[in-house]
């Protein structure tokens, strides 16, 4: 009977640890739960993705769940998620923006193809012989938006890829979201590097497969493209 309340603990502990991004920030508001976000396949059970190559990879989203509402932003707006309960592991904060082909709409394109840019990557300090990563256990996240961004209609990714368990192939976890918006008031920019999702990762990438222990890395280089800054 111990032994079992042990696990039970155990397990409850794991799935604490675990985390979602289910809301929108923009506009100065903090939207609904899978309002705009389209629900996760981990929305019960926070586990992450950790097969790069697969396409959860990409918005991770419950192919089960209604249709996701589109929210309409400003270019150069403030935008993010929350994270629930907060983000529990140390790790890189990235987040990628997607441009919606003519004839689809945010509610229904899958994302796929050379498409998703950078808008933010956010590693760790390193100082002193030791590391510190700003979005542990924070409960939201948030970039600007390039102001340069065309109007039009996006996918919003947030991913954190959490590194305590990543000194072996397929041992970075990644917490993803995908929200949709409707950009307006933007610009001219040309968005890019443009990468697939997935294609974008390997396993062995130098800021997915590492040690952050020991020995201490002296210097990060995120995996994916160089952020665009319009």
């Amino acid at each position: 009977m111990w032994a079992t309340g042990l696990f039970l603990l155990g397990a409850a502990a794991a799935v604490n640890a675990h985390y979602t991004f289910p809301a929108l920030i923009a506009n100065n508001t903090v939207t609904g739960e899978w309002e705009y976000v389209r629900m996760t396949a981990n929305h019960y059970s926070n586990g992450p993705v950790t097969d790069v190559t697969s396409q959860a990879i990409r918005c991770y989203e419950d192919p089960s769940h209604p249709s996701t509402e589109t929210f309409t932003v400003e270019a150069g707006s403030e935008i993010g998620f929350t994270a629930k309960s907060e983000i529990s592991h140390p790790g890189t904060l990235q987040m990628y923006m997607a441009k919606v082909p003519e004839g689809e709409t945010a509610a229904t394109w899958d994302g796929s193809g050379d498409v998703w840019f950078k808008i933010m990557s956010e590693g760790p300090v390193i100082s002193g012989g030791s590391l510190s990563w700003p979005s542990e256990h924070a409960t939201r996240v948030s970039t600007v938006m390039p102001d340069s961004v065309p109007s039009g209609e996006y996918l919003f990714r947030v991913e954190h890829i959490a590194l305590h368990s990543a000194s072996s192939a397929g041992g970075a976890q990644f917490y993803i979201s995908c929200a949709q918006l409707n950009v307006i008031n933007g610009g001219s920019g040309s968005p890019g590097p443009a990468v697939a999702l997935p294609g974008a990762y390997s396993p062995t990438d130098p800021g997915i497969m590492l040690n952050i222990y020991y020995p201490v890395p002296t210097s990060y280089e995120a995996p994916g493209p160089a952020v665009w800054t319009g």
